[in-house]
């Protein structure tokens, strides 16, 4: 359609809002408001303009409210804005987690038999991709709620048998995010209906692995072996073993099956994404109390708490997108949190140190 003009922006704007002041330059058109209930008002504009090509924000200077307006153009990606891609990524990434399942089944078979590899390794693949399908779709179904679109997951392809076979996924907004309600709310939905998935994967998985002790033959890797797994393990998973007398704290050692796998990669995914750093959903979350200075301290400090946990990759990598990409910034700043979302993101905390993969000389003390 063709672009407002500018008596069009300014009719809007004074039918929404008490405009006090108005003033116009080359690039941009700011209203002084005396609106004190303007986050719904504002809202409303932000969802009316964007749809007309137009942004706007919101700024508090000097305890008065300004809404400032300009043109903005949206580029075409090429790769992710192809319908195509998020299918073909889920494809490949589903072709490696049911390689990666048939791999770990097999060599658990030659210890002990823990059913058809390809059967566990389609159920193993449904437990995966359910933990990381449903955390996307949390984000998906508050972005909707919010009335704002976005893309369908892209499944991003891991290291099948040396590795993990994928290493999450995420979506893109397809608008712009208005207020730190939206922001947080979208964010805390992923991690939360993810984990609730890898919690019922994670009991079921301890209830079906077998104990090592139980288990005649010698030659068993030490990567199959938890309480020796070298990437930590998360206290709901100690949990979750300890409700059928397995793991440490009973003195015995469940075998790593491909679902006591899966719920593993389940609890990394959602504590990594819980750190208040950068981009990731902790990110977000923390950016709608912090200013972007404490919001980069913030990021900072979540790096060294992956370094001290043995994950330098993702440390170096949260910290090479944290210059090159800034953080989540909405258009109004002004709205606070309400008291219930505040509570959660306590509850948020509570959780990133439950899914933590804390080392496992950390367990026995902290336990004890």
């Amino acid at each position: 359609m063709d672009d407002p003009s500018q008596e069009e922006i300014i009719s809007i704007v004074n039918s929404i809002f008490k405009v006090s002041d108005f003033t116009k330059s080359e690039f941009a058109l700011e209203f002084r408001i005396d609106d004190n209930d303007f986050t719904e008002k504002f809202e409303n504009l932000a969802r009316r303009l964007e749809d007309m090509s137009y942004f706007c924000k919101l700024e508090e200077v000097n305890e008065e409210k300004y809404v400032i307006i300009q043109k903005f153009t949206m580029k075409k990606q090429r790769i992710l804005g192809n319908p195509w891609t998020p299918r073909i990524l889920f494809a490949i990434v589903v072709g490696f987690v049911m390689f990666d399942g048939y791999h770990k089944t097999s060599v658990a078979n030659s210890i002990i038999d823990i059913g058809d590899p390809l059967e566990t390794a389609a159920w193993y693949t449904l437990a995966l991709l359910g933990i990381l399908g449903v955390h996307e779709l949390g984000h998906i179904f508050a972005a909707r709620w919010h009335k704002l679109k976005t893309t369908w997951p892209f499944f991003i392809p891991g290291l099948p048998v040396i590795g993990i076979p994928t290493f999450g996924a995420f979506i893109q907004s397809k608008g712009v995010t208005i207020n730190r309600r939206i922001l947080f709310d979208i964010a805390i939905a992923g991690p939360v209906a993810g984990l609730v998935i890898a919690i019922i994967v994670s009991v079921y998985a301890a209830y079906t692995a077998p104990v090592l002790e139980n288990i005649i033959d010698g030659n068993i890797s030490d990567d199959s072996r938890l309480s020796e797994w070298s990437l930590g393990e998360p206290l709901l998973m100690t949990a979750s073993l300890a409700m059928f007398g397995k793991g440490e704290i009973h003195g015995n050692t469940p075998y790593l099956t491909p679902f006591l796998f899966a719920s593993w990669v389940g609890f990394l995914v959602t504590f990594l994404n819980l750190l208040p750093a950068w981009q990731l959903d902790g990110g977000h979350m923390a950016r709608t109390f912090l200013s972007p200075k404490f919001h980069k301290i913030a990021t900072f400090g979540s790096i060294g708490i992956l370094f001290l946990l043995g994950y330098e990759v993702m440390a170096i990598f949260i910290l090479f997108m944290s210059f090159t990409r800034p953080s989540a910034t909405p258009l109004d700043e002004i709205t606070p949190l309400s008291r219930n979302r505040k509570l959660a993101y306590l509850g948020i905390i509570g959780l990133a140190v439950l899914c933590a993969p804390l080392p496992s000389d950390f367990l026995p003390s902290f336990l004890s």
